[in-house]
């Protein structure tokens, strides 16, 4: 009896802020693992979803916009982009509709030994043969294994990046076992979902400036009650998020916890914390302290 081959292998998706990267992943994990909101540069992290079958399995690697990096934290992020190249089998690099080619693209790309899968994102916003005339101009520029025309939000072709994704995936028994979904612990998405909800509640550099830590993670059949604390890194930012008589904390709190019980599919009890800690986007020992540097 011949043995069904089986294909294996890491997925990095990479690409500026704000070109839909984490819809994307969202959408093809069929999971909502990574946060998105309209601001740019909201994903910090390297962040894994991982999709199985009989014979595949595909890890995609979310990662933070490719920016010219103002202070440490921007450094740390470029770090988990780079280093999502190393291990990829596959690079998907995301561009859509607005976006232009430039030399710090072509830098970026230069990098890229592996097949590259490239992903013209944001086509339900194009206007006549937009989308058709916005992909030849990068086929003119950038040399890749297939180029694709989607609309993440829409679900629009996004079977056709999985299936272009798998052809070049190598032959390799499954690196993790076929039931798990992401590599982070369920901590990690208490922290993105409140975070998520800053950003999309407060203005100009105050969610930039903020980094939430779950202090308390307690779970049993019906209740998980959790305790985050939410930094920032100057006592006027903490009045902001707080607001007046606590309105602007209890909105993110209520709108968190929503979601948190949607997540979990269970009753949630969340206490929520502001501290500061000044400057923590420039300092080493920060950085360490909330995960950003090993």
């Amino acid at each position: 009896m011949v043995e069904k081959s089986h294909k294996a292998g890491f997925v990095s998706i990479i690409g500026k802020p704000n070109v839909g990267k984490s819809t994307l992943m969202n959408k093809m994990v069929g999971e909502r693992l990574s946060i998105i909101t309209s601001k740019a540069q909201t994903t910090r992290h390297r962040i894994m979803g991982i999709i199985s079958g009989d014979d595949f399995q595909v890890i995609y690697s979310d990662t933070p916009g490719i920016i010219k990096p103002e202070y440490e934290l921007h450094n740390s992020m470029m770090k988990f982009v780079y280093s999502s190249l190393e291990d990829a089998d596959v690079v998907l690099f995301v561009t859509d509709i607005y976006e232009k080619y430039d030399e710090e693209l072509e830098a970026q790309l230069k990098k890229i030994n592996q097949p590259l899968i490239f992903i013209l994102n944001k086509i339900d916003q194009a206007k006549g043969t937009q989308a058709s005339d916005k992909l030849d101009y990068w086929k003119e520029n950038i040399k890749a294994d297939a180029y694709l025309a989607v609309s993440a939000l829409e679900g629009l072709n996004v079977d056709t990046i999985f299936n272009t994704i798998v052809e070049l995936l190598p032959e390799h028994p499954a690196y993790f076992p076929k039931d798990e979904l992401t590599d982070k612990p369920e901590k990690f998405f208490v922290e993105e979902i409140i975070r998520e909800k800053i950003f999309l509640n407060y203005k100009k550099e105050v969610p930039y400036s903020t980094e939430v830590v779950v202090t308390e993670f307690k779970e049993d059949d019906t209740i998980i009650r959790i305790r985050a604390e939410i930094y920032v890194e100057r006592k006027s930012q903490k009045g902001i998020i707080i607001g007046k008589g606590g309105e602007a904390l209890k909105k993110v709190g209520i709108a968190s916890r929503t979601e948190l019980e949607q997540f979990f599919d269970k009753q949630i009890h969340l206490e929520t914390f502001v501290k500061v800690a000044e400057n923590w986007r420039k300092k080493e020992i920060s950085l360490k302290r909330f995960g950003y540097r090993s």
